[in-house]
């Protein structure tokens, strides 16, 4: 739900090493900090690096959750805009405000655990 609530979409124009592109890019993406670039693969933005990784595996999650979900034979069911619209405030309200900030610190020490050299 957070995605979809933060959203926003580019269309596919080629490999991006067109400077062109640049302007639209960012025009397309407002004030949203998800991205799905249509044929191309998913972009998130944060405040800091915490806050873009935790947006990525959001985003990543809830791809692959609605891949899964288009396969069953079950009708999707649309989800209201007044929920969607709450949706920023209850992320909020989840993670104290902190976003990015609750995780990213974890997920240091864990990689510290698993490979320190990532700080070389």
């Amino acid at each position: 739900m957070i995605p979809l609530a933060d959203l926003a979409y580019h269309d596919y124009e080629g490999v991006a090493l067109n400077e062109a592109e640049k302007p639209r890019l960012v025009a397309d993406l407002g004030m949203h900090n998800f991205m799905i670039l249509r044929n191309h693969g998913t972009l998130t933005v944060g405040a800091s690096v915490g806050e873009a990784f935790l947006a990525m595996y959001i985003l990543q999650r809830a791809c692959e959750i609605q891949v899964l979900a288009t396969s069953s034979s079950a009708a999707l069911v649309p989800v209201p805009q007044p929920i969607v619209d709450g949706i920023r405030a209850q992320a909020n309200q989840a993670t104290l405000g902190q976003g990015g900030a609750l995780a990213w610190p974890a997920l240091l020490r864990r990689l510290d655990r698993v490979d320190p050299s990532f700080r070389e």
